[in-house]
């Protein structure tokens, strides 16, 4: 049965092989192969614990670079049949919980950094996904707010990302409040209401997992 995550992850190297290994994405600093690079490392390699292992990042990098300077279509290919069966990743229910949100996000990446990118209609369960992830991850993805920061959907559900005063408030559909709270601001197709010096100041925030 196919999952959310292998959908994404198809989807994923196929916008990746079709913006080319030069292409820009909304990754700073990353063209495509360098994104490209990184999808492959994270769950192929130990060394993808540098990540989030601030001592780890160097040998991260070192080998991240080793794996960028891979043939595109070599590097396109891994994704594409995912990661090995040692690697937890391999497991649908890890797969699930780690990848859904990479995939989408990163394919986004991809997406909005092309010039004649056009919107993607998410289906209503897929969105609800989403959502579901996003209520669960809120408070980590918005710990660096400097105001208080509320994720609303337009039906009316909310989630606070960080409590404070006063309140900047984000409504839009699942996928673009998913992009937002990634550190995707400017890319996210949403409204943001509150007080124009706290809508500044979280214009200025990178938010995500960094």
């Amino acid at each position: 049965m196919s999952t959310h995550a292998k959908r994404e992850r198809l989807l994923l190297a196929d916008l990746l092989e079709a913006a080319g290994p030069g292409a820009p994405t909304l990754c700073e600093g990353w063209t495509a192969r360098e994104l490209a690079a990184h999808v492959v490392v994270r769950e192929r390699r130990p060394e993808a614990a540098g990540i989030v292992l601030s001592p780890l990042k160097g040998r991260l990098e070192r080998v991240q670079a080793e794996y960028a300077a891979k043939p595109y279509d070599e590097l396109i290919r891994l994704i594409r049949t995912g990661p090995p069966r040692m690697s937890p990743f391999s497991l649908k229910p890890v797969d699930e919980a780690s990848n859904t949100v990479e995939f989408y996000v990163h394919a986004e990446d991809v997406r909005r950094a092309q010039p004649d990118w056009t919107p993607r209609e998410l289906d209503p369960v897929f969105a609800d996904v989403l959502w579901s992830r996003l209520e669960k991850a809120a408070r980590l993805l918005g710990r660096k707010a400097p105001v208080g920061l509320v994720l609303r959907r337009p039906n009316g559900q909310t989630a606070v990302a960080h409590r404070g005063a006063p309140v900047v408030t984000v409504t839009g559909e699942p996928g673009e409040l998913t992009l937002y709270a990634f550190g995707r601001q400017e890319a996210a197709h949403v409204e943001v209401d509150g007080d124009k010096e706290a809508i500044d100041r979280m214009s200025r925030t990178q938010l995500g997992m960094a």
